[in-house]
């Protein structure tokens, strides 16, 4: 109850307030986004398998958007930041639909 009260209060917030991003880290909002769903759908998969651990996906939330803004954040440093962006977010999508389908198969038994 307390996860979806402050879910609802952020999005409250972000309407209210109309946050914007700086210029410079708006290439990273869409990586730390797809790392951020990438820890997310690992977890619900986890708790799905009893094994969630509060500091496991905390440290892997964290983690995951961290290594993969570094990760395009050298990109741009080498002038292939299209390049890694675009590999980060294959990884992380396949990540995604694995944890997806394990999380499907465990809902829907199928």
């Amino acid at each position: 109850m307390i996860v979806l009260l402050g879910l609802v209060i952020g999005v409250v917030a972000g309407l209210l307030l109309q946050p914007t991003v700086p210029v410079a880290l708006q290439p990273y909002l869409p990586i730390a986004v797809v790392a951020a769903l990438d820890a997310l759908f690992g977890g619900v998969r986890a708790m799905l398998d009893d094994l969630f651990d509060d500091r496991v996906f905390l440290v892997s939330f964290l983690s995951n958007v961290l290594v993969a803004g570094f990760i395009v954040f050298l990109g741009d440093q080498l002038g292939v930041g299209a390049q890694l962006s675009t590999a980060v977010v294959v990884v992380l999508g396949i990540r995604i639909f694995s944890n997806a389908a394990a999380i499907r198969r465990h809902v829907f038994k199928a």
